[in-house]
């Protein structure tokens, strides 16, 4: 098979999920390719989109909220005719282009935009047969994701199935993948050895804060009551990400401190989380399967309403996160947590119900199914 995967430059996660799967096809010698799927529209389309989505889940929270809401609840938003509907495809025929030049005979969408316009590209272009999917980046059906119609739709987990279903989605167009996130994250070495790795001893409490690509979220306050709180050795890793502003904050923020580390960009993430007790993150639908994936107990903060709560709620259930409401409570329940082996030992089991490696289950399943 020739794979093309189409994802979108709105958030870290689609495209995270997108190497993830890329990842498993070349590990079995196969061609696989990841494209903005934005970019057929324009690459000015694509910037500006990327631009404005970050910007407005940094500075507008509430605004982003009421857009993914507005989303859940008008289901004639993304349907054919719309304004909205019409531009998403109106880069079908580039797309077309680049699925025939590539002699791609299997698509798979880590976002709604591209499996939207993919649906139209099969009405215009039905002499071009491929096999189509879509992969969930979050653990919810997402607005619109049933105005599309791929062969195939996988889930990031089995629980989710009649929701999809409510949704629009034929039940028997579902699989239950789990969300791929790269093999990296499951490597999972003895925990003694990944804190030496990572320059600290076996017994410190390591807490590590990561709110996604754009450092986003209450971490300024955090790490002031962290640093303040934390018992003699323990430490806490604040990965700022691209926030360079942050960054500076923290920096003077803690300067002279040693129980806190401040970090940039981070290249190994696996290693960083296999080296922590205790996750403080958005919950976001990649990072919170990583943290799953290194069997990591996650403190989850400040979600935005829409996506972000679907996937809080849905790991509370499981037992794999807890949460507070303000800054102050989260710090202490942080510590809390991460000197409670007891608590963190059960929610490390609920983790080891997640079985597989879902990257590996998606390439298995479209091979298996090649002439659907």
């Amino acid at each position: 098979m020739r794979t093309l995967i189409l994802s979108c430059n709105t958030g870290a996660g689609h495209n995270s999920c997108a190497r993830a799967i890329q990842q498993a096809y070349r590990a079995n010698g196969e061609v696989c390719d990841i494209v903005d799927a934005l970019t057929f529209i324009s690459e000015r389309a694509s910037q500006f989109i990327s631009n404005w989505h970050t910007r407005i889940y940094l500075y507008a929270p509430r605004l982003f909220s009421a857009g993914y809401e507005k989303a859940e609840h008008r289901e004639d938003l993304f349907r054919e005719g719309t304004a909205v509907y019409r531009y998403i495809t109106s880069g079908v025929r580039k797309m077309y282009e680049c699925i025939a030049a590539g002699g791609y005979d299997n698509v798979i969408c880590t976002h709604v935009f591209p499996a939207l316009a993919l649906t139209e590209l099969r009405r215009r272009f039905p002499v071009l047969r491929v096999l189509t999917s879509h992969v969930s980046t979050d653990y919810t059906c997402s607005p619109c994701t049933a105005d599309s119609g791929l062969d195939w739709y996988f889930m990031p987990a089995a629980a989710l199935e009649d929701e999809f279903v409510r949704c629009g989605i034929p039940r028997e167009k579902l699989v239950a993948s789990g969300m791929p996130v790269r093999r990296e994250f499951y490597a999972r070495p003895e925990k003694a050895q990944a804190k030496r790795a990572l320059g600290l001893r076996p017994e410190q409490r390591h807490l590590v804060m990561m709110c996604g690509s754009m450092g986003c979220g209450p971490m300024e306050e955090l790490t002031q009551l962290l640093g303040a709180r934390m018992q003699p050795g323990d430490v806490l890793s604040v990965v700022c990400s691209k926030n360079e502003t942050l960054l500076r904050k923290l920096q003077k923020q803690t300067a002279g401190a040693e129980n806190v580390r401040l970090l940039g960009q981070v290249d190994d993430v696996p290693a960083l989380l296999h080296g922590a007790d205790v996750f403080l993150t958005k919950p976001g639908g990649l990072s919170t399967s990583e943290a799953v994936a290194a069997r990591l107990p996650m403190v989850l903060i400040d979600a935005v309403a829409g996506c972000e709560e679907h996937n809080l709620d849905f790991f509370l259930r499981a037992g794999m996160a807890v949460t507070a409401n303000t800054p102050n409570e989260i710090a202490n329940l942080a510590l809390e947590l991460a000197h409670s082996e007891a608590r963190l030992a059960e929610m490390r089991r609920a983790m080891e119900t997640v079985a597989g490696t879902p990257a590996d289950i998606i390439h298995d399943w479209l091979r298996d199914h090649q002439t659907t």
